[in-house]
């Protein structure tokens, strides 16, 4: 019984949606790499990238290091 009214309810809904409106604000691009706030794909990218890692992962280290040394 219960599969026939689903049945039912399914043709009269239809489940159909409508077309995306590519002139709303709320549409973004879609797929690979779309959904970072970078482009991987220039020239220079892994240069920066590992400089960018290198500073992050350094400079609590150089900090520490700097605050054990100066003098007081």
């Amino acid at each position: 019984m219960f599969a026939s009214s689903a049945i039912r309810a399914a043709a009269r809904r239809g489940f159909s949606t409508s077309r995306a409106q590519f002139a709303s604000p709320y549409h973004y691009a879609e797929g690979p790499r779309s959904n970072i706030p970078f482009n991987p794909k220039t020239k220079y990218f892994a240069v920066r990238y590992w400089s960018y890692m290198a500073v992050g992962f350094g400079a609590p280290f150089g900090i520490a290091v700097w605050q054990t040394y100066k003098t007081k």
